[in-house]
């Protein structure tokens, strides 16, 4: 099955990045671009892509704005929304977040990771960029520590480093080099540990790690 995507960035160089990157990949199709906000809702609605790409900073209507309208609880027919953006900030993964977005990626990210975004928010996953991850894991610290739940299923012990690696930001390519393993070996792990701790992404794996003091 191919993933149909739409783009949606005011800078048209971001978009042929984008595209160029996403169009290489043998299940992936680039279906349309818009350059504000409001044309990107109104493509989704027409072209009914898999995946929205949207940038947050556009004209005529933000991306969190569209996120809402695409993929927020009054939705009518929801579509994936995956966040792409310079901008970092703490209100705006939560905002997006709470919007119904897939995914919180900075453009910074690289290709890899809005690859395994766009495959992520296909699978039902949130993929957040693993710098705003511990950012995320600073304000728990700050609120206090939280209270967390007894797994699902036990971890095992290398369930336990994989989420500790998680907690400290780490993406799948770099936690394969960490353990002498391949990123896609790290990437299951990810997705195991998950499943046990019956969390979204990979910032609730970060806050269980911390909030069971294994924060190293």
């Amino acid at each position: 099955m191919t993933i149909r995507i739409v783009l949606a960035d005011d800078q048209e160089s971001v978009r042929v990045g984008f595209r160029l990157i996403l169009d290489s990949q043998p299940d992936m199709e680039v279906v349309g671009e818009a350059s504000d906000g409001l044309q990107a809702v109104e493509l989704a609605a027409r072209l009914r892509p898999d995946v929205v790409l949207a940038d947050i900073r556009m004209p005529r209507m933000d991306g969190l704005e569209v996120t809402r309208r695409l993929a927020g609880p009054e939705a009518a027919d929801p579509v994936r929304v995956v966040v792409v953006t310079t901008f970092g900030l703490d209100e705006y993964v939560h905002t997006a977040l709470h919007n119904g977005a897939c995914g919180f990626l900075l453009k910074r990210s690289g290709p890899t990771l809005l690859v395994e975004a766009v495959r992520a928010a296909m699978a039902g996953d949130t993929l957040i960029s693993p710098s705003l991850t511990v950012g995320l894991l600073q304000q728990l610290r700050e609120a206090g520590k939280p209270k967390v739940a007894q797994p699902v299923e036990a971890l095992t012990e290398r369930e336990t480093e994989i989420a500790q690696l998680v907690a400290k930001g780490l993406t799948n390519a770099e936690i394969g080099a960490e353990l002498f393993i391949s990123a896609g070996t790290a990437k299951t792990h990810v997705a195991n540990v998950q499943r046990k701790l019956d969390v979204r992404n990979r910032v609730g794996i970060a806050a269980w790690v911390w909030g069971s003091g294994l924060a190293q």
